[in-house]
């Protein structure tokens, strides 16, 4: 049965609860403008109970776009065609039609983490050693990528033991629940902070700086509008490599233009459009 042809979309849209603080439009619009694709990405928040609606109305537009938090697990219900890995994942953050009027889903933020991950800790990945802060949705991109590098372990930290233990399971041997001893603390290759905390200038760090080993890579999926979070300046202060999430927002987001037109995303612009 020959595939169903690409539509190009007439809308582009972020789709979130709340979405006034995204760097999204600003990265994407960047990149439209410098390909002269004479759209506008917007950003339109949905309440949770409003979503599926809105997802219908998607598709008598012929839009397409990205779906960020609390919508991207809700999503994947309302898309008639999902992508091996969004199911993999269970999220959807990514989304457009086809000229048959299907809404597909996609998952981009596995392969976002992976490029943040690369550009942080430059080596072979088989057998790292992972502590994952955190259980929410960006939690689950990390796990899937995690999955693909071979003998990595994963190591996953939440408020409740219980909590933990349930979303390592799908790793078998490769996950497993831990608390935040200074044995495991030291002994990690790459620890992945996917909780809230380092939004506000004034919270706590999700881990004393000085707990890791001086190999450890930090990667904070937190970001804040202008500089950097608190909790990354510390552990570069300690001399750790550590970074934010802007470069996964951003790649995340390259990945996705390149589902919509089917052409090279201008990673370089949209990188400068924040001030990377």
């Amino acid at each position: 049965m020959p595939e169903t042809p690409v539509q190009l979309p007439r809308r582009l849209v972020l789709l979130g609860h709340p979405v006034s603080h995204s760097l999204s439009p600003l990265f994407q619009q960047a990149a439209l403008d410098h390909l002269g694709i004479a759209l506008r990405y917007e950003a339109q928040d949905v309440a949770p109970e409003a979503l599926a609606d809105v997802l219908r109305a998607v598709r008598t537009e012929s839009a397409a776009g990205n779906i960020t938090v609390p919508h991207k697990q809700a999503a994947l219900q309302s898309c008639d065609v999902v992508t091996p890995l969004a199911q993999r994942v269970g999220a959807v953050n990514t989304f457009w039609t086809d000229a048959d009027g299907r809404l597909h889903g996609d998952n981009t933020d596995v392969g976002g983490f992976d490029a943040a991950v690369a550009a942080l800790l430059p080596r072979d990945l088989a057998g790292v050693r992972v502590l994952l802060l955190g259980t929410g949705g960006a939690a689950l991109a990390v796990r899937e990528a995690v999955r693909g590098w071979p003998q990595a372990q994963l190591l996953v930290h939440a408020r409740r033991d219980e909590q933990a233990a349930q979303f390592a399971a799908p790793l078998g041997a490769r996950a497993k629940a831990v608390a935040l001893t200074p044995d495991v603390c030291a002994d990690v290759d790459l620890v992945v902070n996917t909780t809230p905390l380092g939004l506000h200038p004034d919270d706590p760090h999700p881990l004393a700086p000085e707990s890791l080993g001086r190999g450890t890579a930090v990667l904070d999926l937190t970001y804040r509008r202008s500089g950097t979070t608190t909790w990354v300046s510390a552990c570069r202060a300690r001399g750790l490599r550590a970074d934010d999430g802007l470069r996964m927002l951003v790649e995340q987001g390259a990945l996705a233009f390149e589902r919509w037109f089917r052409i090279p995303a201008p990673r370089a612009t949209m990188l400068a459009a924040i001030g990377r």
